[in-house]
């Protein structure tokens, strides 16, 4: 298969996956009863993702019209799937695929249902490239590595893949910044960067840096808006204990409801929590999150800040083709590979 053969492919399965599956449907109320993290809303809002942002023609070529290419390598990539939000590891799949290349798969045992279904998708409208895709029990005959997890499990991946062309990823987070001055549509649509996906994700917002003496009535009026969210049973479990904890230990909190915010260094809160951390002036903001950099996945602001690249609130969950997880280039990876 050519690249244009490979983009023709990949769009019509987005196409097929939009007009929606029988099958997968059945699929997606199973992964819902197997891990209720993944709510049928999450699933849905992650698969429309995919078929909206990455499997769009126009955004498929723009995409790889920056990498050399033409036809296909038979060269297998073992992908190890992180499981913590539905999908997660579509994109990886999706670039070794684009590539050329032939994906070897270890699922997550959060999340082993769903990409089976969506692959078996592609089987009926490209059977060829579906083909490169291969779903194991057991990594092995490795040749190149994708591998996400968290900083614990990172320690035995690089034990275990470091000898191999490897990409391991370790944990990330999202931190907003804000100034005081957002409006209540922007702390609003923050929100969706703090909830969406129960704030499971490397990209949902964990950390808020505010200005000294800063009002946290306008956002946590903003944030009450999402409090349908306790109504499901794990996350509200999370909120009983988390403050549970914080009376007990004395912690000081601000609350609303559905979620409680205090005063920590650290970038990774629990469930139904948020960390913030106290700034005097920007440019000295920017020389703390520089450091940082390794930790954070992205950084959401309504207004530009210095040399540092933000999202707008509301556009955390909205990755591009191009916006690779840890900023690692995994299309450039690949092209590097030797056969």
């Amino acid at each position: 298969m050519t690249k244009q053969d490979r983009i023709e492919a990949l769009a019509t399965w987005g196409e097929r996956l939009a007009a929606g599956d029988e099958y997968l449907q059945a699929v997606m109320q199973r992964t819902a009863y197997h891990n209720p993290w993944f709510t049928l809303a999450n699933q849905e809002l992650a698969l429309k993702a995919i078929t909206e942002h990455f499997l769009n023609r126009e955004n498929l070529i723009q995409w790889l019209d920056q990498y050399k290419l033409d036809g296909v390598r038979e060269v297998k990539v073992s992908l190890v799937m992180a499981g913590n939000l539905p999908l997660v590891g579509f994109h990886d799949v999706l670039c070794v695929l684009a590539a050329g290349m032939k994906a070897v798969v270890k699922l997550s045992d959060k999340d082993p249902y769903l990409l089976p279904a969506v692959l078996r998708v592609l089987a009926q409208v490209a059977p060829e490239l579906a083909a490169r895709c291969e779903i194991v029990e057991r990594l092995s005959e490795m040749q190149a590595v994708i591998a996400t997890g968290s900083n614990n499990s990172a320690r035995y991946f690089e034990a275990y893949f470091g000898k191999y062309p490897h990409i391991i990823r370790k944990n990330r987070h999202a931190v907003a910044v804000l100034d005081g001055e957002e409006t209540p549509a922007e702390l609003h649509a923050l929100g969706i960067d703090v909830f969406r996906y129960f704030g499971l994700g490397c990209r949902n917002v964990s950390k808020l840096y505010v200005p000294k003496g800063y009002n946290f009535e306008p956002l946590l009026e903003a944030l009450h808006e999402y409090r349908d969210i306790v109504l499901h049973t794990k996350y509200k479990n999370n909120f009983d204990y988390n403050f549970a904890l914080f009376i007990l230990n004395k912690v000081p909190y601000v609350a609303n409801g559905c979620i409680m915010m205090i005063e920590e260094p650290g970038l990774s809160s629990a469930i139904a929590t948020l960390h913030y951390d106290y700034y005097e002036d920007k440019s000295a903001l920017e020389t703390v999150l520089k450091t940082k950099e390794e930790e954070i996945q992205c950084i959401v602001a309504s207004k530009p800040l210095g040399a540092l690249s933000t999202i707008p609130f509301g556009k955390a969950q909205e990755p591009a083709l191009w916006d690779y997880a840890d900023g690692v280039d995994v299309m450039a990876f690949l092209q590097g590979l030797p056969e």
